[in-house]
């Protein structure tokens, strides 16, 4: 059964760029409630498996409430483990990479910013590798995630969450404005762990 993780800090620690009370109503009831569903619908169709992995590997023969589920544990997970209050900078292979891909970091972040508000309505922005091994971003819909079989996007190393109970009790309407404020959270030491990873496809820690 899946289980949802704690965060590195208490809540009131994300302050001032994202409240403690929108982490810990995204955390214990949006979060708490994808895991509850998920091991309900895991029991309720006779599933055996250990690794979220393997899920999205046939994900396109599940019920729609495991992919949704699934997807939501999943995605959590990892944008809890790249949020941090403590300061970081990508390793110098990631941002080698970056500056290759992207020109600069802040290239990348105004990229970056610029598919995170795009995506409409609720989803998700991810930095990814790609199946040809190189940097790319791309979007998400609802709980959906790179590692999906259907989907086939590529190994996500950053996950944003764009759904607007994300961010809307401190900066209601102003995506642009959470998304800023993310960049401040963002562990890059966790990106860079990530990011040399990779081959293994295997990241909820």
């Amino acid at each position: 059964m899946f289980i949802l993780p704690e965060l590195k800090n208490p809540y009131s620690a994300y302050a001032p760029y994202i409240d403690a009370q929108t982490m810990e109503i995204h955390h214990q009831k949006h979060h708490a409630g994808y895991v509850k569903k998920l091991n309900h619908a895991i029991i309720e169709n006779d599933l055996q498996t250990e690794r979220i992995e393997d899920l999205f590997e046939k994900i396109s023969e599940l019920p729609t409430i495991i992919r949704n589920n699934a997807g939501g544990h999943y995605n959590h997970t990892v944008f809890w483990s790249l949020l941090n209050n403590t300061m970081s900078t990508p390793s110098s292979e990631l941002l080698a990479e970056i500056n290759k891909t992207f020109g600069s970091l802040e290239d990348f972040k105004n990229v970056f910013t610029e598919k995170a508000l795009s995506v409409f309505g609720s989803g998700w922005v991810w930095l990814v590798i790609n199946n040809e091994n190189t940097l790319e971003m791309v979007t998400t819909h609802n709980q959906d995630n790179p590692l999906m079989a259907d989907l086939n996007l590529g190994y996500p190393i950053i996950g944003m969450d764009v759904w607007e109970h994300a961010y809307y009790l401190k900066y209601q309407n102003k995506r642009d404005e959470y998304i800023t404020a993310v960049w401040s959270l963002l562990d890059w030491d966790q990106v860079s762990f990530r990011y040399g990873q990779k081959p293994e496809m295997n990241d909820l820690n």
